[in-house]
């Protein structure tokens, strides 16, 4: 009996699957800032927008959220993007696009924002740094 159930579980399994997929098939990328509205000086306890400007690479390319990382006061952020796999994209030279995230001020002292910049040379990681103090 068990083996009846195993097999008949195996084969409902192998059945639902389908090797045809009609679904879109994508993939993520994090892109390089190339510039950020912020403001100079935070209070605590307010919200406050954070606009993050990025070049666009081809038409297949759609912003899906923030890598966002957070270490005691040290905030590390780059846009992510959907990477659609499709023949017909075009490649896009110089088209910035914004994405904006809100950033809540929890503490006191100075915030740091690393935004991501892409990578020298040498495969290490460059960031435009910026520090924002908070004030009461």
């Amino acid at each position: 009996m068990k083996k009846l159930i195993a097999l008949s579980f195996a084969l409902l399994l192998f059945v639902s699957c389908s090797i045809d997929d009609d679904g879109a098939n994508y993939s993520f990328e994090i892109l390089s800032v190339e510039s950020v509205d912020i403001p100079d000086e935070f209070t605590l306890g307010e919200v406050y927008p954070i606009t993050v400007s990025y070049f666009r690479p081809s038409t297949c390319h759609s912003f899906k959220e923030f890598y966002y990382f957070k270490e005691n006061n040290i905030r590390t952020v780059a846009p992510i993007n959907y990477v659609f796999e499709n023949n017909s994209c075009e490649t896009l030279t110089n088209e910035l696009v914004e994405a904006t995230f809100n950033f809540i001020v929890t503490s006191n002292g100075s915030y740091i924002f690393k935004f991501w910049q892409g990578e020298d040379n040498n495969g290490e990681d460059q960031y435009l740094t910026i520090e924002v103090p908070v004030t009461n």
